[in-house]
């Protein structure tokens, strides 16, 4: 019965951060079946995904990819095409790019920008769902899912979790939170998400715009249209069915900026956009 469940929490490093499991179970044997499951499937999907490992799926891009590459892609690329292209996967050589610079801690040259931007373009990745093909035309193209891997590896973590038994669970992958059944006697788990607390149950939150990932007024998000990053001081927090949307749509808002970006949350059904002046804490859950 729902009343004898007891809340368990385990915490490991994935995906360069700390992932955060809480689950409600039977016992700890329980416990620990969860935990196992959805620590498991997120460390398969980061050795798929990982733009940081040179052996990763991601940087060898066979010409036929796995199931969860090609969804990752797939849905990446309807939200490039429905945010005008402010979401974009294909950036991954201006995304290096700033990464370096973050760590020289100067802003990258223009030249470099522009011979990166150069080799970008969603509009170059060709997807075929009937045999999971992918094609680039560019082959100096560069791809960078992390913009969305977080989420869909919370959901993913979520799904293992309830193919192990364990239905009343949260996954918090740094900002990006996929949330199930809710707690026992309760309607949501409590989730402060943009400055308001919701009880949310079965549902994803996402949060762009960290602090500690800036350059100068540079954000860490780059907006694919210029090769820079934003300077928009705000943060977006996204509400939704999947964290796989939920990630997606937070990027593609904060580039897209206030007004733009609140029109693509209302076309989106089931979902809703927090924005806020920047600094603003990513969600958290109690």
């Amino acid at each position: 019965m729902a009343g004898e469940l007891t809340r368990y929490e385990a915490v490991e490093p994935h995906m360069g951060t700390l992932v955060r499991i809480q689950v409600y179970a039977s016992g700890e044997a329980q416990a620990r079946q969860a935990f196992r499951a959805g620590f498991t499937r997120i460390a398969e999907l980061d050795a798929l995904l990982s733009d940081y490992k040179p052996d990763s799926e991601l940087n060898r891009l066979p010409p036929t990819v796995s199931a969860d590459l090609f969804r990752v892609l797939q849905t990446s690329k309807e939200l490039s095409e429905e945010s005008e292209g402010t979401f974009d996967v294909t950036i991954g050589r201006l995304t290096r790019l700033w990464r370096a610079a973050r760590k020289a801690g100067r802003p990258p040259d223009e030249a470099a920008v522009r011979e990166a931007l150069a080799h970008s373009g969603y509009r170059k990745l060709h997807l075929d769902p009937a045999t999971r093909g992918v094609r680039v035309d560019d082959p100096g193209l560069k791809l960078d899912v992390g913009g969305i891997a977080k989420g869909y590896a919370a959901d993913e973590a979520l799904a293992a979790m309830a193919r192990a038994g364990v239905r009343r669970s949260l996954v918090a992958v740094s900002g990006d939170l996929a949330i199930g059944d809710p707690p026992p006697g309760r309607r949501g788990w409590n989730v402060e998400a943009g400055g308001e607390v919701q009880e949310l149950a079965n549902a994803a939150v996402s949060t762009s715009g960290a602090a500690e990932q800036h350059l100068g007024p540079y954000s860490h998000i780059i907006d694919p249209r210029t090769g820079v990053g934003i300077t928009d001081p705000i943060t977006v927090t996204v509400v939704a069915r999947r964290g796989i949307e939920a990630d997606g749509l937070a990027t593609a808002i904060s580039v897209l900026g206030r007004e733009r970006g609140m029109a693509l949350a209302r076309r989106r059904p089931g979902v809703r956009a927090i924005i806020r002046a920047y600094p603003h804490p990513a969600a958290t859950y109690r």
